[in-house]
């Protein structure tokens, strides 16, 4: 990508846990900026996670996000998925950046936009990884609510991740609307239910 263009960062948070959606955003970030600290959103704790998605809400010349649920996932495949995410944020960008930087090594099907991918983008490109920490922040709160909506599971505090809290709670309260039917182990749980 030509330095000086203005060059959007996508990236995903979300593709490996047992329940909720996969989240992307897209971020379109001034050349020059006043944002200190952006990295990789899983080195970061959660208090800063927030803090810098405030400032990059502030300082982005844009940034969107798109979503596909845990339904989508499991008709498409979580690859799939998370590249329809990616699509979704990009085609919700107010403003039509000149490039995409994708994070990982696949590029983003049906997108007319110019795009190089880049693997470990998160860690490598300060404009994925202000996109990672968009993805972060706004899956970590959809989690809350739908800890609210499914009381039990723990969604709060992990996210849907699989954690032996959130194993041993599917399998005493079974799957919520929101897990992924496709992933282990619920499939075989789905199956034990079956029986």
């Amino acid at each position: 990508m030509v330095a000086g263009k203005l060059i959007a960062g996508v990236d995903e948070a979300g593709r490996g846990p047992l329940a909720g959606p996969v989240v992307a955003a897209c971020v379109l970030l001034p050349p020059c900026h006043s944002i200190c600290g952006i990295q990789d959103s899983k080195r970061l704790s959660e208090p800063m996670r927030e803090q810098l998605f405030d400032a990059i809400r502030r300082e982005a010349i844009a940034w969107s996000v798109g979503i596909a649920t845990p339904r989508e996932i499991e008709q498409l495949n979580i690859l799939r998925a998370s590249l329809l995410a990616m699509r979704r944020a990009i085609e919700q960008l107010p403003i039509l950046p000149e490039g995409l930087l994708i994070d990982g090594r696949h590029a983003v099907p049906d997108c007319p936009l110019p795009q190089q991918t880049l693997i470990d983008g998160d860690a490598l490109d300060e404009r994925i990884a202000a996109a990672s920490i968009v993805a972060k922040v706004v899956r970590d709160r959809l989690m809350r609510e739908y800890d609210r909506l499914y009381p039990g599971y723990g969604f709060a505090q992990h996210k849907g991740y699989a954690t032996p809290f959130h194993l041993r709670q599917l399998q005493r309260l079974g799957p919520s609307p929101i897990h992924r039917r496709t992933f282990e182990p619920i499939v075989s749980l789905m199956a034990q239910l079956a029986l």
